[in-house]
């Protein structure tokens, strides 16, 4: 189950004037450590963890290799990831050079099956005002409907009278410049 929160927040752009909303993001967890997911690897795949780890060393490294030279490099079982960078952009060809470029980034294209799997996988989402405490709990069901379990009322995506939620702002058009 995938965590979300929802915390009130003001999201007015005027000074002074405060304009309440819930904004979601993902409740991130702490990250895992290498050895951690090794030791699972192993013991799911009855290799011996000493192997996984110099195995996965080597993917590692051919793969920083291979995206850092412009591949899109395929990630057996994931999808692919290849580098871009985010820039500014000139008119004139005289005024080309390296400064534009304002950020260097990972781009990660999951497979058909880890779409499929996180579109099927459930959300819980926590609300909380702006003090920080709990008004509300929402959890999904496998159908992309939102349900609340405490009045049993599904909301069904794309019918709310709300306005308000994320943005995805840029782009990538494939040619690594955004």
């Amino acid at each position: 189950m995938i965590q979300i929160k929802a915390k009130q927040q003001n999201v007015s752009f005027e000074k002074n004037v405060e304009k309440l909303a819930f904004v979601l993001s993902a409740h991130l967890y702490n990250t895992l450590d290498a050895a951690k997911v090794i030791d699972e690897a192993a013991r799911r795949s009855g290799i011996s963890s000493g192997v996984i780890k110099a195995a996965w060393d080597a993917a590692g490294e051919v793969i920083r290799t291979w995206a850092t030279e412009g591949h899109n490099v395929p990630l057996p079982g994931l999808g692919s990831m290849r580098f871009s960078v985010r820039s500014k952009s000139v008119q004139s060809v005289e005024d080309v050079k390296t400064s534009l470029i304002t950020a260097r980034r990972v781009i990660f294209t999951p497979s058909k099956e880890v779409r499929d799997e996180l579109q099927a996988t459930k959300i819980a989402i926590t609300c909380y005002d702006k003090d920080g405490n709990i008004v509300k709990r929402v959890t999904s069901a496998d159908t992309n409907d939102v349900e609340d379990p405490d009045d049993g009322n599904t909301q069904t995506p794309g019918t709310n009278p709300t306005t308000g939620g994320g943005s995805n702002t840029g782009g990538d058009d494939g040619d690594g410049m955004e």
